[in-house]
Formats: C-alpha cells, sequence, structure tokens
C-alpha cells in the first residue's frame, strides 16, 4: 500500500512539473512572438529621395521621419537607424524610395554614375522637364513610353533683308514645330506645385486656371539635349504619345495665320 501511495505522490508530482513546463514554454514563445512583431521606431523615408542627395537636406525637408515599424521588418533590414547621428553629413548613393526603411548603406561620400537606376541607353544622357497635363497627354504618358516633341513660340524665319510689314507679322506668329520626332520616357516623377495660365480674349476677358504640372525624365544624345534645354526655356513644349503605328515627320509646321492653318 505503501509503495501505490508512493508512486500516486510521484505521478501528481511529475504531472504538476510537466504542466509547469508547458506553461512556461507557451509564455516564452508568446514572448518571442510579441518580441518579433513589436514595434520600434526607425527612420523611414516618407517620399522618394533622388540618388546624391544630402541626409541633412533630406531630414529637414520631412522626406525621413522616425516611425513605427514590426521588427521582423527590421531584422531583414540590416543597418536601420534609430538616430540621425550615423548619417549626418551623407548622401544617398541610390535612389531611396517612400516607404523604404533607412539603412547604413544607402548613404555614403559620393555618387558613382553605376548608382542610378534609370535605364539609360548607351551614348544617351538623361534630362528632365516639366510640362503641365495637357502638355504630357493628361497623364497618359508612362515610364518607357515614347514620345514626339513638339515646340511652340515665335517660330517664324525671315528671309534675309525682310523688313517692315513682313517682319513684324514675322515676330508676332505663333508656330508649332516638330522638335524630336522619336524620345524615350525614362521615368515621369512625381507632380509638382502647379502653374497659373491667364488668357486674354478679343473682347479684353481674361480667363485664368491652374495647371498641374509634372517632372518627365527622357533619354537624348547630346545635340538632342541641347534643342530640349534651350526650347523649355524660352518657348513651350508638347508631348506626343506614340504607338508603333504612329507617322510624325519633320515640316516647316503650323502656325496661326490662316494660310498655314488650312493648308
Amino acid at each position: 500500500m505503501d509503495r501505490r501511495r508512493l508512486l500516486l505522490i510521484l505521478a501528481v508530482f511529475v504531472a504538476i512539473i510537466g504542466t509547469a513546463l508547458v506553461f512556461l514554454y507557451v509564455q516564452g514563445a508568446d514572448k518571442r512572438a510579441s518580441d518579433k512583431y513589436a514595434d520600434t521606431d526607425a527612420y523611414v523615408a516618407t517620399t522618394n529621395i533622388g540618388a546624391g542627395e544630402s541626409f541633412d537636406s533630406a531630414l529637414s525637408s520631412g522626406k525621413i521621419a522616425l516611425h513605427p515599424v514590426p521588427q521582423n521588418v527590421l531584422d531583414e533590414n540590416p543597418g536601420y537607424q534609430t538616430s540621425t547621428e550615423a548619417l549626418k553629413g551623407k548622401m544617398s548613393v541610390a535612389p531611396v524610395f517612400q516607404g523604404q526603411v533607412i539603412v547604413a548603406e544607402q548613404w555614403g561620400d559620393k555618387v558613382t554614375a553605376a548608382s542610378s537606376s534609370l535605364p539609360i541607353p548607351p551614348g544617351e544622357i538623361a534630362i528632365s522637364v516639366n510640362l503641365t497635363d495637357p502638355d504630357r497627354v493628361a497623364g497618359n504618358i508612362q515610364n518607357g513610353s515614347e514620345v514626339a516633341i513638339f515646340v511652340t513660340g515665335e517660330l517664324t524665319a525671315l528671309p534675309a533683308g525682310a523688313g517692315g510689314a513682313a517682319a513684324d507679322a514675322a515676330q508676332s506668329t505663333q508656330s508649332t514645330r516638330l522638335l524630336l520626332p522619336k524620345v524615350t520616357v525614362l521615368n515621369v516623377g512625381s507632380p509638382q506645385p502647379p502653374t497659373t495660365s491667364t488668357k486674354t480674349a478679343d473682347d479684353g476677358t481674361q480667363t485664368t486656371e491652374q495647371l498641374p504640372r509634372t517632372l518627365l525624365t527622357i533619354a537624348v544624345t547630346q545635340k538632342e539635349a541641347q534643342k530640349v534645354i534651350v526650347s523649355s526655356k524660352a518657348l513651350d513644349l508638347t508631348f506626343g504619345l506614340l504607338t508603333t503605328k504612329s507617322q510624325v515627320k519633320p515640316g516647316p509646321g503650323t502656325s496661326t495665320l490662316v494660310a498655314s492653318l488650312f493648308r
């Protein structure tokens, strides 16, 4: 009888120990899971940051801010930053996109040419122009689109020795001509602050409207870049979206003169 009682007591003791061990394991698992998914304040890009932009500038302009980030996400981003001290004076060596965790390897003392993420064709360069919605096909131009570039302004060429009424008419005539027949759009940027456009009717009535603007980055040769840059400074640019069946070719252009409009 004493032996049976002893075995019973031992069984109860083992059961209690087992239950305690299971409880401790479950508690530890809960803590490990909680630690894994607990939020930690770390620096995150709140908007896109271009290659070569300084950390100090991005921070002061609000492009970088502290946000709660799950620990398992931070574990996948070694070198994440919880303070600004280590990156002061550094610049981004490659583009940093909105929502990315800021990590040390994104920042350095200089930018190398290889850090560009733009697919610039060999022998060409990338430049950006700022266009209103109507001048970029109302937002239908996307990364990789091919466009024809038109220029509008006082483009009338005067014959040698021309003057008087002919010169006055030519100088006051607005014309549109094809500048470049085919250009690749590398990137469509974020909308910029709108520009104000005012039009005056024949009766003197003025109409003012706000036109949103967007930066478009294109791939061009040096000569093409020079044409686009000078045109964007002095005249108005319009992009026309091309398809595989589009047909565009250089020509004399079209002016506001009636003969030009209807020929």
